[in-house]
């Protein structure tokens, strides 16, 4: 019998207010599904994000047109084929992958023959701002052990220097958000290099990052608007040094876990990130976060309410989820 499909729009508000080179926001809009099946409840998560195209408009639609593949016994597996990696099928593959998990008993890691998951200790983000105002919040973050410091181009060596006195014992990676230039790709990372940042995140535009094959990367630089799917890491050697898997680009585990024997493959390391979402988003990701060089998985500690249960975070340590909450 096919289980029940309810799907919903959820807006929790931010702590504060989150800002990346592309603008600011104060809620974190949310789409949720839900598949019932008698006593059993599988849910999931995501985020629909514009800069793909997205909206939550348009993720309801989609989710909607799959109400009747979701009476096949196979029906994650058909939903590969049937959707586009993106928002709508990771919310639907998530709570598929829960829905078998209480159906059965047993924790996805079971269901994949995997051992239990670690916990995990994941980046801190600080937003965009001034580098006064980015000092600010660094020297508030300064005990957790590694940030994350979005960017935004110029000023940006003005600010990193900022965020590295003020918490100086902090390890750090950036996030320009495609706002850098390619003539300020070289200095800029030199910049980082001497701040000792690990790894910059999408400097520049997805689809204009030729550039990134023909210079020293003096600092490991990650795709993450250029990385998507397992289907197009490939190109992404020689250009990129870390690939930055998240579930709503992917479309979910399913798509996740091929994502990370892809990147193996082709010899990429591994950074696991999100989008601006729940603790219901956030677990899945810690299954395929468990070998990481980078976890971010912050989205929870950066809204004002979560879920309840949420996940536990220590500090920034984050344990894996609770049956309750998924999986």
């Amino acid at each position: 019998m096919s289980p029940r499909l309810e799907v919903r729009h959820d807006r929790l508000p931010i702590r504060g207010s989150f800002t990346i080179s592309r603008g600011s926001r104060t809620h974190a809009d949310l789409v949720v599904v839900e598949l019932v099946d008698g006593e059993a409840r599988g849910r999931g998560e995501c985020v629909p994000y514009p800069r793909y195209g997205e909206s939550v408009e348009s993720v309801l639609a989609q989710i909607e047109e799959q109400r009747p593949l979701l009476a096949a016994p196979d029906a994650r597996l058909r939903l590969q084929e049937a959707m586009k990696p993106g928002a709508a099928r990771n919310a639907l593959d998530c709570a598929l992958w829960d829905l078998e998990a209480k159906r059965a008993g047993r924790r996805v890691w079971d269901l994949l023959g995997a051992p239990a998951p670690d916990p995990l200790v994941t980046v801190f983000t600080l937003s965009l701002g001034t580098p006064e105002s980015m000092a600010a919040a660094a020297s508030e973050a300064a005990s957790r052990p590694l940030l994350k410091v979005k960017l935004g181009g110029e000023g940006d060596i003005e600010r990193i220097r900022a965020v590295r006195e003020a918490a100086p014992e902090a390890r750090l990676v950036v996030d320009a958000n495609e706002a850098w230039t390619p003539d300020q790709v070289e200095p800029f990372l030199a910049a980082m290099a001497e701040c000792g940042v690990e790894m910059v995140e999408q400097p520049l535009p997805a689809g204009k990052d030729e550039m990134l094959s023909g210079i020293t990367r003096v600092v490991p630089v990650g795709a993450d608007e250029s990385a998507h799917d397992a289907a197009g890491l490939e190109k992404l050697v020689g250009r990129y040094d870390v690939v930055n898997l998240k579930l709503d680009k992917t479309g979910g585990l399913t798509g996740a876990l091929a994502f990370v024997r892809r990147a193996e493959e082709l010899g990429l390391d591994l950074m696991v990130g999100c989008m601006l979402g729940s603790s219901l988003g956030m677990a899945p990701a810690i299954l395929v976060a468990q070998h990481a060089r980078f976890v971010d998985v912050d989205g929870p500690l950066l809204l004002a309410e979560d879920r309840t249960p949420g996940l536990r975070y220590d500090g920034s340590t984050v344990h894996p989820p609770e049956a309750a909450l998924w999986g």
